[in-house]
């Protein structure tokens, strides 16, 4: 199960997708979502004795693996790529099919649903070398051929650079984040629609109005500078003194970023959804007699605490106790193991101070977890906004019976390679095993969210 090397694995819409995707072919998600991976888990073992630096280096390099020569990004064939991703999906006919914005917790409730999802976004990362991470406004314009070039030949795709030398500042020294996101479905997902949606069935837009500040460079083209994460947009090209001591925490030649200005804002580059595509599912479906339905959210954790909650009320309306809560961390997640176990899920975007305070609030007002078992994805930096291990423990102790870390080392996090790997295998771990329900109706989710509306006020359920 794999997607075509224009794709990054590393990436939320891919990672989420193949575990997604191996939910419904009844399997687990193993380590970055291919099984060949587990053979790695004695390297990461020893790759964790090394100093944080040396850590570092090898972080940059098998991440930096992934990016692709420019001239392979210039002939890239969209449909092809999404052909691949539909491709990863049982051949089943389908009460409803997802499409959109990338989430966690979207990927928990799809499991529930029994349904697919098609990613809008997807990141190509292309190969970079000499474009120091702390100089955005020289990143800006380094690939401007390669990236007109692809979008000639890809109509329906828009182009967001991105560029965060906060939390992608390892990965940046050999890649540059090409994020595409459809505006059109496309030959390949309308024919998944057509071939896979039941006559009459649901198309559900997942649509996440996440936007930021961006750069316009040319058509269908923008650059944005600093993502989602412990930072707001602003605080990127303000004279921070929490940017300062990070920059000079690693070394930077720079005391501050000096980005190009920002000319407009657009939807984020790896969670928001662009508007663009709604209009063409909805006169698709109207072709085909097919409904839509919009579930609307403002920014990607807003689904968290209602996947969880619906979780719990399923668990309960099942018989079991719905006390182990699992809490996930960016692609650290597995719909199979969650479900096996009886466990509920919470997604975090990252182990960030907003996602503490987002999940802080959650355990603040709901029932006690018995069991809390916390992932934290590592991406190898001390970057601003970064929660610290004290609080993580602090937030561990809420669990009634016991708290402990998800296959990660609270002594090398934020740098602990071996979080993929032990993620995996604490999973399975946990000694519960019941069997797979029957999926929930997509009416029956709807109703859950209309009994409890006024507990999720950022979260809409449409008809379009």
């Amino acid at each position: 199960m794999k997607l075509p090397r224009e794709v990054a694995g590393f990436d939320s819409a891919s990672a989420m997708a193949i575990a997604l995707a191996r939910f419904l072919h009844r399997r687990d998600t193993p380590p970055l979502g291919q099984p060949a991976f587990r053979a790695l888990g004695p390297v990461a073992s020893a790759v964790a004795r090394l100093p944080e630096s040396a850590r570092q280096h090898i972080y940059s390099v098998f991440s930096g693996a992934e990016g692709q020569p420019e001239a392979r990004l210039a002939r890239l064939d969209a449909e092809r790529v999404a052909d691949a991703v539909a491709g990863l999906y049982p051949a089943r006919r389908y009460p409803a099919v997802v499409i959109g914005s990338s989430g966690g917790a979207l990927t928990h409730l799809c499991a529930a649903l029994g349904v697919p999802w098609l990613p809008q976004t997807l990141l190509l990362p292309v190969r970079q070398r000499g474009v120091d991470p702390d100089r955005p406004g020289h990143a800006v314009h380094v690939f401007d051929r390669t990236a007109r070039a692809m979008l000639d030949r890809n109509p329906d795709l828009v182009l967001h650079h991105m560029h965060d030398p906060n939390q992608d500042r390892l990965t940046l020294r050999r890649v540059a984040y090409f994020r595409v996101k459809r505006t059109r479905l496309g030959d390949a997902y309308q024919r998944f629609l057509t071939e896979r949606l039941e006559p009459g069935g649901t198309i559900l837009l997942a649509e996440c109005r996440q936007r930021w500040p961006v750069t316009t460079v040319g058509e269908r083209h923008l650059f944005q500078f600093g993502a989602i994460g412990g930072m707001p947009p602003d605080e990127y090209r303000a004279d921070s003194a929490r940017v300062r001591g990070y920059l000079r925490r690693y070394g930077a030649p720079v005391e501050r970023w000096e980005a190009p200005p920002a000319d407009t804002d657009a939807p984020e580059a790896e969670w928001g959804f662009e508007e663009g595509l709604r209009d063409d599912v909805e006169a698709f479906a109207a072709s085909r007699n097919y409904r839509v339905r919009r579930l609307v959210y403002d920014e990607p954790e807003d689904l968290s605490p209602l996947v969880a909650d619906l979780y719990r009320w399923w668990l309960r309306e099942r018989g079991l106790s719905a006390t182990r809560l699992i809490v996930d961390s960016f692609i650290l997640l597995d719909p199979w193991w969650t479900l096996r176990t009886g466990s509920v899920p919470y997604w975090t975007t990252f182990p960030v101070q907003p996602s503490f305070d987002a999940l802080t609030h959650y355990l603040d007002h709901s029932d006690t977890f018995d069991r809390i078992h916390l992932a934290l994805f590592c991406h190898g930096v001390d970057s601003v906004g970064c929660v610290s291990v004290g609080q993580w423990r602090e937030l561990l102790r809420r669990a009634r019976v016991s708290g402990g870390f998800a296959g990660v080392s609270p002594d090398l996090y934020p740098s602990d390679p071996r979080t993929f790997f032990g993620f995996p295998r604490a999973l399975r771990a946990i000694p519960e095993r019941h069997p797979l329900p029957p999926p929930l109706k997509l009416a029956t989710f709807a109703g859950f969210l209309d009994d409890h509306a006024g507990r999720y006020p950022r979260v809409r359920l449409l008809t379009a």
